[in-house]
């Protein structure tokens, strides 16, 4: 939570006399990386938090510019690889930054980039059709032991936080569900709706309009509270399973930030965040905030990073 005190750190360090003096942030672009297409949930998470962002920094300007391919791997490393300067950072997400490396060789540290602010976390949810049988998770433990790898879960695709919360509630359950992975949430959410598809597992943002219209259902999500967006739907660990998933939706630089650039990107975060206008878009664009500012943030990828490598080690991914 931004207490007065942080509040008011925070104003020193945007007016220190050393920001005031040097170049930056006055003298060219800032390019803000989004490691996904146009028009997707980073994308337009990126451009919203930013125009906020701006605000908070007169002197700067700020362009997005979208570098994806390869799961959000080639931003990332254009991220990482940059000069650290103040004049590149981008949107970073926490399965895929974490997961890569141990699928693959990439040109990135996780822990070593500068952490700014995270601004998302988005549940990961298992979703049905209005119709279906399953009302709560413990119908679909019953309905998974009596028939194991027959109901399937519809993900994202394989590594994405969807497929890790599945093998994490079947290690947790003691069962096997068949996992069914798309090209992203889309195709799942036709599938499901078209009734080929029992189970759906996506964000909670990303369900929330559907599930407002009353065409699908949430039988639970995994963040550590409800989320004020679905009140009514239990978590997880409310129907007594100890998990919590999502996509947690941040921003960060290249290694090596100076200190004081650092201090004024996470000011300027903490300042836009606080405000009434930004939580109100939030809530319009269905955005479950959780503002994490500097070492907060950073910490809390640390301990992902942790619990991502110990579920490879027991059950690597990449095999589905």
């Amino acid at each position: 939570m931004l207490t007065r005190r942080t509040m008011l750190a925070a104003a020193g360090v945007l007016a220190a006399p050393r920001l005031a003096r040097a170049a930056w942030p006055a003298d060219r672009p800032i390019e803000v990386i989004v490691p996904y297409p146009p028009s997707g949930g980073g994308d337009t998470q990126t451009r919203f938090v930013i125009s906020h962002v701006a605000r908070q920094m007169p002197h700067a300007r700020f362009v997005v510019q979208n570098r994806a391919g390869a799961g959000g791997q080639l931003g990332f490393e254009a991220n990482f690889n940059a000069a650290p300067d103040g004049y590149t950072f981008g949107l970073i997400t926490n399965t895929a930054l974490h997961g890569q490396p141990l699928e693959r060789r990439v040109r990135f540290r996780p822990r070593d980039f500068s952490f700014i602010a995270n601004v998302v976390f988005d549940p990961t949810a298992f979703w049905v059709a209005a119709d279906s049988p399953f009302r709560n998770l413990d119908d679909l433990v019953a309905a998974a032991r009596r028939a194991p790898e027959t109901i399937g879960v519809g993900t994202a695709g394989v590594g994405s936080d969807d497929h890790l919360l599945m093998m994490a509630f079947e290690e947790l359950t003691d069962t096997r569900l068949l996992h069914v992975p798309y090209n992203g949430t889309a195709p799942t959410l036709r599938d499901l709706l078209g009734g080929r598809l029992p189970i759906g597992g996506f964000n909670a943002g990303e369900g929330g309009a559907l599930y407002r219209e009353g065409k699908i259902r949430c039988i639970g999500q995994s963040g550590a509270e409800r989320w004020s967006g679905m009140p009514e739907v239990p978590t997880f660990r409310e129907q007594g399973f100890d998990l919590i998933s999502g996509s947690a939706r941040g921003y960060a630089g290249p290694p090596g930030l100076p200190p004081d650039i650092l201090e004024g990107f996470r000011t300027a975060f903490a300042a836009a965040m606080d405000t009434p206008e930004f939580r109100a878009d939030a809530v319009r664009l269905g955005l479950p905030i959780q503002p994490l500012i500097g070492e907060a943030y950073r910490r809390m990828m640390a301990e992902e990073d942790e619990r991502m490598q110990a579920l490879w080690r027991r059950r690597p991914w990449r095999e589905g």
